[in-house]
């Protein structure tokens, strides 16, 4: 897990790309992974509609709990099986659930990810 580690020009950045979509919500908390039933998603997992990630579907986003619409960080996640790389925003997530988020996407053989938190203050 990486404390810092982008510009502080990026979270404003990633604050005005979330303010600016609509948030879906297709995988609920506590809801199984469509094509792996032993995975649960410990928090609402979606995407933000009319944006383009590079699986050329809508940017992935976990959201937590602090609801102050506020990006708290990004992982990136690499997946063996798909072979893709993608970056998920973290929205309004409290540093436990940063800690879940970063579990789930490492708990496999074929994924992995690494966390990097916004910045106090920024």
């Amino acid at each position: 897990m990486i404390a810092a580690g982008l510009p502080d020009r990026f979270w404003p950045f990633a604050d005005a790309f979330v303010a600016g979509a609509r948030l879906v919500i297709d995988r609920p908390r506590g809801s199984t992974h469509p094509r792996f039933a032993q995975i649960t998603y410990p928090l609402d997992y979606g995407y933000l509609e009319g944006t383009r990630a590079i699986d050329g579907d809508g940017v992935d986003v976990w959201r937590g709990s602090l609801g102050a619409g506020q990006v708290t960080g990004v992982l990136a996640s690499l997946d063996l099986t798909k072979r893709d790389g993608e970056l998920k925003l973290l929205l309004d997530c409290t540093a436990d659930e940063l800690a879940r988020i970063d579990a789930f996407h490492n708990q496999a053989e074929w994924v992995a990810g690494v966390l990097i938190r916004r910045p106090e203050g920024v």
